[in-house]
């Protein structure tokens, strides 16, 4: 009996406007197993998802209606959390560390090897798998899917960045993070000497969690960090 297959075959969009390229990622992939869409631009990419919602990306940066990193932002900001991978030539190391805070999961350089790609997109899967739906602490609930915030039941009508904010300090329960680090994770670029957008955020944050049994305390040299009260 032949071995059972498997019930969903993973979907990937592939974003790339080199035609070569874009068509010998397109059969790699199909022959990896997965199920390909293809767009040579922004605009057919974002048509695609106006249709439906891929398992991962394939994304370049340089493409003739605008800049992946831009359009990654978007998608991070609109709360659209599928995996990316950036496939670029921008292969330098502040371009790896840009693409990784703006959002993507993975950044893979051009020239590249087939199998490395196809090796990538495994454990980008693998990893994404153990990302759970939803997180528990106490009487709040995070639905990480939908990026919302429920407390005793109740919606807390969290902005995307309070959020986010929120997620990242119930994943690091106890531990200090500074300004700059939280900034980056959060809004996915360098805070340079603008603090006033992180510390409004967190005040608001701070009240719509009275009551819960957590606090975001903050102590001068170390930053914030979530304890319980």
């Amino acid at each position: 009996m032949e071995a059972e297959t498997k019930t969903k075959t993973k979907k990937i969009l592939c974003v790339e406007d080199e035609t070569d390229i874009l068509a010998n990622n397109r059969d790699a992939l199909i022959e990896g197993g997965y199920s390909v869409l293809t767009a040579e631009n922004l605009a057919q990419a974002r048509d695609h998802l106006s249709k439906q919602t891929p398992d991962a990306i394939v994304l370049d940066i340089m493409l003739p209606d605008g800049n992946g990193l831009a359009f990654l932002k978007e998608l991070r900001e609109a709360g659209n959390r599928v995996p990316v991978i950036m496939l670029t030539a921008w292969n330098k190391n502040a371009d790896i560390a840009g693409g990784l805070r703006a959002g993507a999961n993975d950044y893979l350089g051009k020239p590249f090897s087939y199998d490395v790609l196809l090796a990538r997109v495994e454990a980008l899967f693998r990893n994404v798998g153990y990302v759970p739906d939803s997180v528990e602490k106490g009487p709040l609930k995070l639905d990480i899917a939908a990026n919302q915030a429920f407390l005793d039941g109740a919606d807390m009508l969290l902005t995307q960045k309070e959020f986010s904010l929120l997620l990242l300090f119930v994943q690091n329960e106890g531990r200090f993070m500074s300004v700059p680090y939280l900034y980056e994770k959060v809004w996915g670029q360098s805070m340079e000497k603008d603090t006033q957008a992180i510390r409004k955020s967190i005040s608001r944050l701070r009240s719509k969690l009275k009551g819960c049994g957590f606090a975001i305390v903050s102590y001068r040299d170390e930053g914030y960090r979530l304890e319980k009260v």
